[in-house]
């Protein structure tokens, strides 16, 4: 768990993605578009990927990826970060932390 929080405070967006997973393609493809550059950390291509997965699983993510941490914070999977941005509070967010600029 610890190793988790260590990187979701590295950078304004971490992802914790899988490389086969279609809806982590899908949130990396949004941050991509709104000119935000995440550290994407693929779980499947980590030696410890499955301890950082088991860790995401008990913070209540499941399926485990994609996990968003925005400013630290868990902004949630594929859908809550879809909702947060069709709702428009998505980029304010990310404005907030730095992570875009306007």
């Amino acid at each position: 768990m610890e190793r988790v929080r260590i990187l979701a405070s590295k950078k304004p967006v971490v992802i914790f993605s899988k490389s086969t997973c279609c809806m982590c393609h899908t949130v990396k493809a949004l941050f991509s578009e709104l000119g935000v550059y995440p550290a994407v950390h693929e779980l499947d291509a980590i030696p410890n990927g499955r301890e950082i997965e088991e860790a995401l699983l008990t913070l209540g993510r499941n399926p485990a990826v994609p996990a968003v941490f925005i400013g630290g914070v868990l902004a949630g999977g594929n859908k809550e970060v879809m909702d947060r941005h069709l709702e428009g509070s998505l980029v304010p967010w990310l404005i907030q932390v730095r992570a875009k600029w306007v």
